[in-house]
């Protein structure tokens, strides 16, 4: 074996985000997590109990580094995306934030976010949504978005962005390139939009531009089908639109992650073998995969193209050293929660009457 394709074999396990059942590690996840070098984790309310809980959780997951810690992620917008409530402050929805016209309350309420999430051991937290939400029918974006025209949602997306990088917890900017004007929910079936490209440069992409001078270092992907930018595969899978599009045009530098690669959208169309082979060779640098099996099964397949010769080792070495990089920046050196800072801010009055609209 040659010492390229030893090395990544050992660097495959940083391109995943993976997800687990219950509310402690089992013996069996600890164990993958650390045979393979697993980058990071994703947390879902089915693993959430109170503030505590969610700390002894982190702790027991940074328990299986190896080197680098493990970026330890969630989606907690606000509103219907919420993972953790009990204990935690409720954060009203993008939309209802942004009616106050104010990027000075989104960085106060984007600050006071971060800080419970980082006080309980998280350190992604996948938002804020820079969609625009220009299509009234859409049926997963909608008031998750901070408005239907670009102005607002730049300068919101924004003011978030920095709430988050100035405290500890990295941002993450979704859905790349836009999934404002979908008729379609990608967690049921591919979404297809016919935006143009010029319409997508004057208004999709500026929220994301807007967010990456604002700090940003992480990028979610879209499963969305546009034939203007790739007429055989959803951005997740395409190389223009990830390499030509947004790294080399918009010259963004930081991480490709892609949407949950168990969603429909990609399961029904690209098959659990082949998926996480393109969504590598398209530009994706982590994998999110909701639960253990699948990605296991992710982790199987992408050894076995290695040694088929069918995925650059080259690719997955560049992905993985992406990660490292920015771990090195942002969680060198670990700290453990601090459990008196749990109970002194989490949920406290002071964040209630910040979010009080």
């Amino acid at each position: 074996m040659s010492a390229l394709l030893t090395k990544a074999k050992k660097a495959l396990g940083e391109c995943f985000i993976m997800g687990f059942e219950g509310t402690e590690l089992s013996d069996e996840t600890s164990a993958f997590i650390s045979q393979a070098s697993i980058g990071g984790v994703i947390i879902f309310a089915k693993n959430y109990q109170n503030p505590n809980q969610v700390a002894d959780l982190c702790e027991q997951i940074q328990d299986c580094r190896r080197e680098l810690p493990l970026w330890i992620s969630v989606d907690h917008e606000g509103g219907r995306v919420q993972r953790f409530q009990e204990g935690f402050t409720l954060i009203p929805e993008a939309r209802d934030i942004a009616d106050k016209d104010s990027p000075k309350l989104i960085y106060s309420i984007s600050e006071m976010v971060a800080l419970e999430l980082r006080t309980v051991g998280i350190n992604v937290n996948f938002t804020p949504v820079a969609d625009v939400d220009s299509n009234p029918a859409n049926p997963i974006i909608g008031r998750r978005a901070f408005g239907s025209d670009e102005e607002t949602v730049s300068k919101m997306v924004s003011s978030w962005v920095r709430g988050h990088v100035t405290n500890g917890v990295q941002a993450c900017v979704k859905h790349f390139p836009g999934h404002g004007d979908t008729t379609v929910d990608s967690h049921l079936a591919l979404a297809r939009v016919d935006t143009d490209l010029e319409t997508l440069r004057e208004r999709e992409f500026k929220p994301f531009l807007k967010a990456f001078k604002a700090g940003c270092r992480w990028v979610m992907t879209a499963h969305v089908l546009n034939p203007n930018l790739d007429e055989k595969v959803p951005a997740t899978l395409s190389h223009h639109t990830l390499i030509d599009i947004l790294r080399t045009e918009l010259r963004y530098t930081g991480i490709i992650v892609s949407d949950d690669l168990e969603m429909q959208a990609i399961t029904d169309h690209y098959g659990a073998e082949d998926a996480p082979r393109l969504a590598l060779e398209a530009g994706c640098d982590l994998l999110i995969y909701r639960s253990e099996p699948a990605a296991r099964h992710a982790y199987t397949a992408l050894v076995r193209a290695l040694d088929a010769g069918t995925l650059s080792p080259e690719r997955v070495i560049d992905a993985a050293e992406r990660s490292y990089a920015l771990k090195n920046e942002f969680l060198i050196p670990y700290e453990k929660p601090n459990r008196e800072q749990i109970r002194s801010f989490v949920g406290r009055a002071e964040n209630q009457e910040l979010v009080r609209l």
